[in-house]
C-alpha cells in the first residue's frame, strides 16, 4: 500500500497531507498521481468516493507557481457544486502555497464580480462549461498560459450535451497542455472526447479494495407521495436523498414531508447559489437529514453517510440512475437503493436497473411514528474568512465564552462571507440568543437559524 509520504512530492506538501490526516492513497490515487506529476495525458475511471479529487489536485498544486500573470490550471467541471468541492479540496491541502489563488466561475452568480476576481489574477479556474464561454466571450479570460486541462465527471457534462462548449473552450487554448479526463462511467461519446483533448493518454481503472454493496428495489406504486412515506418509515434510513425529475415535484413532495413531521431541505435549480449551499449544508451537517432534489444533486455531493436514495421518478437514462444511487454506499459502508414505478414503465424499470428486485410495498411493515429528524439546527453568523473568523474562533467562543458542552457541537464551516454552527437541537435556540448578546474576536455579528 503506497503513502504519500513516500510520493515525489515537495516536503511541505506531504506535511500539510500529514496535518490533514492524509496517509495511505486509495487506488486511483495510487494509479494516477506518479503519472501525472511525469507529465502524462491520461484517461481515468473511478467512481465517486474514490479519492479522485485529490488524485488530481495533489499534482497539480504542485506544479503550480503562484501569482504569475494568467492562469495555469483550468478545471472543467458539469456543476457548481461540483465547482465548489473541487476548490475546498484545492484550497485545504494547498495552505502550504502561499498566495495560491482559485476562482470558480458557474452560472446563477453575476459575471461582473467573477470579472473582478478575474482581473485580480488567478493560478487555478475551476468552471462549468457554459460559463467559461461566457467570459471567454467577453474576453474577461485568458487561456494563454494554460499548462493543465482536467475534465471532472466527463460522463456527465457529456450526458448534459456539453460536448461543442468543451471543445469551444480546449479550442481557445494557445499551448497543449497536460490534459486530464476523469469519468465515473465510460459511455461511447467519450472516445470522441479524448481523441479530441487527450495526446497518447494512460488509461487507469480501478474498484476499491472493499467495494460497497448497493441493495436495489423498486416498488410498483399509485400514489408516489405516500409510497415514500412507506419506505422511509418501514427501512427507518437516518438519512436519505430523494430525486425527482421536476422543480415543481421537488417542492411538491418536501411540503408533503415536511407536513409528515421529516425534517427536508430541498435543492433545485431555481435555487441562487447560497441557497443551494445552504440547503447542502443542512443536510450534511445533520440539520436536515431527509434532502429531495433534482438531478443537480446527482454530481458534486460528497456525503459518505448517506444510508438510502430514493428514486420518486425514474430517471432518462441509465448513466442518471448511476450517478444517483452512486450517492450512497460510499466510504465503504453499504447503501439502499430504491425506485418507484407505475405499472405501464415495468419494461424501463427492467432496462435502467436491471439488479433492482421488484417488490411490493405489502411487504414493508411502516412504523406510523417515525419520522427523520435532524440532531441539530444550524446557526448563521453574518461573517466569514474575510472578516478574519476562523473555526476556532467561534469555537471558542461557543466553549469559553457560552460555557456550552463540545458534545453539543456539531460541524462548523467558515466561508469567505458566512460562517455556520450546528447546535443540538435542544439547546440551539438557547445558543442562538447568547450569540445575539456575545461577541466573536471582541466584534458583534448579526446571528440567526437558518430553516
Amino acid at each position: 500500500m503506497q503513502h504519500f509520504k513516500d510520493l515525489n512530492i515537495s516536503q511541505e506538501a506531504k506535511k500539510t497531507l500529514s496535518i490533514l490526516g492524509f496517509e495511505t492513497l486509495t487506488p486511483i490515487q495510487d494509479g494516477v498521481i506518479p503519472a501525472i506529476l511525469e507529465g502524462r495525458d491520461l484517461i481515468a475511471q473511478a467512481q465517486t468516493g474514490s479519492g479522485k479529487t485529490l488524485a488530481f489536485a495533489l499534482p497539480l498544486i504542485e506544479k503550480i507557481t503562484p501569482q504569475q500573470q494568467l492562469p495555469q490550471a483550468l478545471i472543467i467541471a458539469p456543476t457548481r457544486e461540483l465547482c465548489e468541492q473541487i476548490a475546498s479540496v484545492i484550497k485545504s491541502i494547498s495552505i502550504h502555497k502561499a498566495n495560491l489563488k482559485v476562482v470558480t466561475l458557474y452560472g446563477g452568480v453575476p459575471l461582473r464580480g467573477q470579472s473582478a476576481s478575474l482581473e485580480k489574477g488567478a493560478d487555478i479556474i475551476i468552471g462549468t462549461a457554459g460559463r467559461l464561454n461566457d467570459h471567454l466571450f467577453r474576453k474577461t479570460l485568458i487561456l494563454d498560459n494554460i499548462k493543465t486541462l482536467i475534465l471532472d465527471e466527463a460522463d456527465r457534462m457529456l450526458d448534459m450535451g456539453f460536448y461543442d462548449d468543451i471543445i469551444k473552450i480546449t479550442s481557445s487554448l494557445t499551448k497543449k497542455p497536460q490534459s486530464l479526463l476523469f469519468s465515473a462511467t465510460y459511455p461511447e461519446n467519450i472516445d470522441k472526447l479524448a481523441r479530441a483533448i487527450l495526446k497518447d493518454p494512460l488509461t487507469v481503472q480501478t474498484e476499491t479494495k472493499h467495494k460497497a454493496k448497493i441493495d436495489e428495489f423498486a416498488y410498483e406504486v399509485k400514489n408516489k407521495d405516500e409510497a415514500v412515506l412507506t419506505i422511509l418509515q418501514s427501512y427507518k434510513p437516518s438519512s436519505v436523498v430523494i430525486f425527482c425529475n421536476t422543480k415543481v415535484q421537488t417542492d411538491e413532495l418536501s411540503d408533503f414531508l415536511l407536513d409528515n413531521d421529516f425534517d427536508v431541505a430541498t435543492l433545485h435549480g431555481d435555487f441562487d447559489q447560497r441557497d443551494r449551499n445552504e440547503s447542502l449544508l443542512q443536510f450534511s451537517n445533520g440539520s436536515f437529514p431527509v434532502l429531495v432534489a433534482t438531478d443537480v444533486a446527482s454530481r458534486g455531493l460528497d456525503i459518505d453517510d448517506i444510508e438510502m436514495i430514493i428514486n420518486y421518478d425514474i430517471p432518462h437514462k441509465k448513466e442518471t440512475y448511476t450517478h444517483r444511487i452512486g450517492r450512497t454506499a460510499r466510504a465503504g459502508k453499504d447503501g439502499i437503493a430504491v425506485s418507484l414505478f407505475a405499472r405501464r414503465s415495468k419494461e424501463i424499470i427492467e432496462e435502467i436497473m436491471p439488479n433492482a428486485s421488484i417488490s411490493s410495498l405489502d411487504s414493508l411493515k411502516a412504523d406510523k411514528n417515525f419520522a427523520i429528524q435532524g440532531k441539530f439546527r444550524t446557526i448563521h453568523i453574518d461573517g466569514g474568512k474575510r472578516d478574519k473568523l476562523r473555526k476556532g474562533d467561534i469555537l471558542g467562543t461557543l466553549c469559553k465564552e457560552l460555557g456550552m458542552d463540545p458534545n453539543d457541537i456539531g460541524q462548523i464551516v467558515v466561508t469567505d462571507k458566512a460562517s455556520y454552527a450546528a447546535i443540538r437541537k435542544h439547546t440551539a435556540k438557547n445558543t442562538l440568543k447568547a450569540l445575539q448578546k456575545t461577541t466573536i474576536k471582541k466584534r458583534k455579528f448579526r446571528v440567526w437559524m437558518l430553516g
